[in-house]
């Protein structure tokens, strides 16, 4: 069965490349959003031949800074690319990268914008703190005060409670809730068991030390100074080390069943993909991995009253059933891997005829929900997830998976992100 793209253009999809991954405060600590994009830009514009460039930037980040607010157009300057490349900045939480991907796509017309470079980046080591509203409004005014004697009488008018520092928190501002405090909620809902959340941890990070040992990384992956390897991947991990940890935000009803293990971790790192027609293809390097880029879907959900990171479930039935697939026309499944929990809430929606019909609002069946052909090389809870990293992360991961498999393949790439929403890929093997 041939599928129809969305596009007027054949658009593709051709592998990227990212730094090591590594836990917040560790080893690329010292790194910033900036420093931590610059090497990949370099990189990815450094592998065109002949001086080629790409036709447009765009680029996310999900943590801000106050000393910049158009990241892309600073990582490109920075790299040294030519100051004629359009920049951008995007955001969409976990989506970040993918909706930068999905914004460039439909940007492209084979005519003058052929090729984009596309990624993401976040560097939870390097968040900046900031004064309070109250504060910051009261050191403008000071800075205004034009007497000596309107300044002292502003001075004085200061309060001892004005006085503070606004700390980033990793919750979502509508809720008060952290995304895992958020997801113990739906694993309740969905009566998930600790014990399959542990497994889905295990099989993450032993399918990624495979890879890495198998050289699947070894051109995905750029050094970045000393630091050439995800530091994250635990080759020493077992079901029975995973059991023995405690609860991480569900720490008093004795029901809690998110972890430090069954978790992804927070992560610095940055990460890159090419997005092209016919024509822009024609610039990158032969041996690159490309794949048709077919369809996708958004979809969003009120997390007051449903799960916060249950989107993707909704728009993976809406983007098969367009296409009249099945679970098992899908020959690869990428599913990033925020919590376990979210993992298994997906599963378990998508073989259920109640939600498909009355919540995702497609009435038809999809079939067994093929667990062995998701992530293969490893996911979040082993690899990491830098928030605004990661769409590019899967994407390109699954551009090389999906690519050494025979023509016509199929792959799902699915990211949930907070706020209640998600991006769904469809891919194809050319």
């Amino acid at each position: 069965m041939t599928l129809h793209s969305r596009y007027r253009h054949q658009v593709w999809l051709a592998a990227g490349v990212r730094t090591p991954f590594s836990k917040v405060d560790g080893a690329l600590a010292n790194y910033d959003a900036i420093a931590l994009s610059v090497p990949v830009v370099r990189h990815m514009l450094d592998s065109l031949p002949g001086g080629k460039t790409p036709d447009v930037a765009v680029w996310g980040t999900v943590v801000p800074n106050l000393t910049w607010s158009n990241l892309a157009r600073e990582v490109l300057m920075d790299a040294g690319a030519p100051a004629t490349i359009p920049a951008f900045s995007t955001v969409m939480a976990c989506s970040t990268s993918m909706i930068g991907m999905i914004e460039a796509a439909g940007m492209l017309d084979d005519d003058s914008m052929q090729l984009a470079l596309v990624g993401g980046v976040d560097s939870l080591s390097r968040i900046q703190l900031g004064l309070n509203q109250r504060l910051s409004d009261w050191i403008r005014r000071f800075q205004k005060a034009r007497s000596v004697g309107e300044k002292v009488s502003h001075a004085l008018s200061l309060k001892f409670g004005d006085i503070s520092l606004y700390i980033p928190g990793i919750v979502n501002r509508t809720s008060g809730l952290s995304m895992g405090e958020h997801t113990e909620i739906t694993a309740k809902e969905w009566q998930l068991k600790r014990d399959d959340q542990d497994q889905i941890a295990y099989d993450s990070h032993r399918h990624a030390v495979d890879a890495w040992n198998q050289g699947f990384f070894d051109d995905l992956v750029i050094p970045i100074g000393e630091f050439r390897r995800d530091s994250i991947p635990r080759a020493d991990t077992s079901l029975e080390k995973l059991a023995k940890l405690p609860p991480a935000f569900d720490r008093t009803s004795g029901q809690g069943t998110l972890t430090a293990g069954n978790s992804s971790p927070l992560t610095d790192g940055a990460a890159s993909l090419w997005v092209a027609t016919e024509r822009g293809l024609d610039r990158l390097p032969s041996h690159v991995p490309r794949v048709k880029l077919i369809d996708w879907e958004i979809a969003a959900v009120d997390f007051r009253t449903e799960g916060l990171l249950m989107a993707p479930a909704y728009a993976i039935p809406r983007l098969l059933a367009r296409h009249g697939l099945a679970y098992q026309d899908i020959g690869l499944w990428e599913i990033h891997e925020a919590f376990a929990a979210q993992v298994l809430s997906h599963i378990a929606a998508l073989q259920s005829s109640e939600f498909l019909k009355h919540k995702a609002g497609v009435d038809r069946e999809f079939g067994a929900f093929p667990r062995d052909l998701m992530n293969p090389n490893g996911g979040s809870l082993a690899l990491g997830h830098p928030f605004g990293a990661t769409g590019a992360r899967i994407l390109s991961q699954a551009v090389k998976e999906l690519a050494a498999m025979p023509p016509g393949t199929r792959a799902i790439v699915s990211i949930c992100a907070d706020g209640g929403q998600g991006t769904v890929a469809l891919l194809e093997a050319g």
